[in-house]
């Protein structure tokens, strides 16, 4: 074989297996398949997952007195005395989105690499598809939206909500090209908070129709329930 013709054969060796050596390690950011929103506010998210989280201000028990704080869930007043009642379930709920597939480089992201890695963080929506129904219910308040009319003086029954997304730390030497998708190294699996409910399965909204209709309906009773108890106050 001549000198030619074997550097040629070298060539072609190395230009046919550079782009397989590539492959081995993502170039790109990991991409949902569509965008997240949320439907009832118009908040969308920025990366892989969204979560709306409401708090309501309700007296809580402490010791052998009564404080008020924010929470995710009703607190059971029964017991309390009388100028402690808390006002029952919560008139809007929390709800998550998370993208049904993730792709790196056109190659799906294994859902392990989320559950492992993921994190949820607070971030600042834009509220510029704020409905207006919504808008003289609520007020931009830090990072999110309340519903009292003084921020700093807020009273038991007053909304807090806040938006977060799920984010992805660089995945350079944490994942690998394997069986077609992009997979955890096992050097990867550190301890992370997690992206999944404890069950596993997350609370994903489906997009059909009649969650269409029963979130907009539990977004005018929550406008409903404020507005009385903003009446009631005066």
């Amino acid at each position: 074989m001549s000198r030619a013709a074997w550097l040629a054969g070298l060539l072609l060796a190395t230009t046919a297996t550079f782009p397989a050596a590539a492959q081995q390690a993502p170039m790109g950011a990991p991409q949902p398949d569509k965008t997240l929103r949320d439907p009832e506010f118009g908040v969308v998210a920025r990366h892989l997952g969204l979560e709306r989280q409401v708090d309501m201000l309700q007296w809580q028990a402490v010791g052998a007195g009564y404080t008020q704080v924010w929470s995710p869930v009703a607190i059971d007043s029964s017991r309390f005395p009388p100028g402690h009642q808390n006002p029952g379930a919560l008139p809007l709920q929390g709800r998550r989105w998370l993208a049904r597939t993730v792709t790196v480089d056109g190659k799906p992201l294994d859902p392990d690499v989320l559950r492992t890695l993921g994190e949820w963080r607070d971030f600042r929506p834009s509220f510029s598809a704020l409905p207006g129904n919504l808008s003289a219910t609520f007020q931009p308040e830090g990072m999110g939206l309340g519903s009292a009319e003084n921020p700093l003086q807020p009273a038991i029954g007053d909304l807090r909500i806040h938006w977060r997304d799920l984010n992805l730390p660089p995945l350079d030497g944490l994942v690998e090209l394997r069986d077609g998708r992009w997979q955890l190294l096992p050097t990867a699996r550190v301890d992370r908070p997690q992206a999944l409910d404890p069950s596993g399965v997350p609370p994903t909204v489906r997009g059909s129709a009649r969650g269409w209709w029963l979130g907009g309906i539990a977004v005018m009773l929550a406008i409903l329930v404020v507005g009385i108890r903003r009446r009631r106050r005066r």
